[in-house]
């Protein structure tokens, strides 16, 4: 892992490909609520869609620094500012969300200066409501959470025990605090009416049979923001990078030779 230092606390990100050679990142990936940037393992890697290409650890997640933030846009800004400084580190121009994720690169593309070439909206949505008891459980009962979360159609569709064991072990190690911080986050998130805002091209990716930010939202994207593509990932929920990788990585890569990427 490296990391890059800004703003008082230092962020880890992860680049994989030509980066040997002094060539510039052509995607950073942006992962989701108590993940971290072993999410895509499948796309920063050898088998992605672009090369070289760089995953991050928002504040507080894997070995970033963590910051002491309400719930909301102020936690918000802050993982949009962690993206900002990795893609300025890396070079990186397409920005890659999921969920949480989709909502900081959103943040990053409306309210900063930072201008990116394309993005990969995936399993995300330009507002993001959380379960209310969802919400309740990660103040009294964290384990419920997780094993919700976990459920038929939430982040998975079929995945095998292992992936399931990895996935809950993940949010196990980013903890409850960080976990509920970045649910909340996401519940405060609505963007709706300023889509027509962003002027990079954009790709929104949705599995089949995502519960927790299904097609519709991703119809919503693509029917509010400029210039986007709806692509759904068949047999796959709310992790369709994880849990389908060679057809997200298919989608995304079509994408990007769209774009000219």
């Amino acid at each position: 892992m490296e990391t890059v230092r800004h703003d008082g606390r230092e962020t880890a990100y992860r680049i994989a490909g030509d980066s040997r050679s002094g060539a510039d990142a052509e995607i950073l990936y942006v992962h989701g609520s108590g993940a971290t940037h072993r999410l895509w393992g499948a796309q920063y890697g050898s088998d992605g869609p672009a090369h070289p290409a760089a995953a991050l650890d928002l504040s507080g997640h894997g070995d970033s620094g963590d910051v002491t933030t309400e719930p909301g846009p102020e936690t918000l800004d802050v993982y949009a500012r962690d993206v900002i400084a990795v893609a300025e580190a890396t070079g990186a121009d397409v920005l890659v969300g999921n969920s949480l994720g989709g909502a900081v690169v959103l943040r990053v593309a409306l309210d900063t200066e930072f201008d990116p070439g394309a993005l990969v909206l995936a399993g995300t949505g330009a507002k993001l409501t959380v379960h209310e008891g969802l919400r309740e459980w990660f103040d009294d009962d964290f384990e419920r959470a997780v094993d919700f979360l976990h459920g038929d159609d939430r982040l998975f569709h079929d995945a095998d025990e292992r992936t399931l064991e990895r996935s809950r072990s993940q949010m196990r190690a980013t903890g409850r605090t960080v976990t509920r911080r970045d649910f909340l986050t996401c519940h405060a998130f609505d963007v709706r009416e300023r889509l027509d805002e962003v002027d990079a091209p954009a790709l929104a990716v949705v599995g089949e049979r995502d519960s927790l930010t299904p097609p519709s939202y991703h119809e919503c994207l693509t029917d509010r923001l400029p210039d986007c593509e709806y692509v759904e990932v068949a047999d796959a929920a709310h992790l369709a990078m994880a849990e389908r990788p060679s057809a997200f990585n298919r989608a995304v890569g079509r994408f990007l030779d769209s774009v000219g990427g």
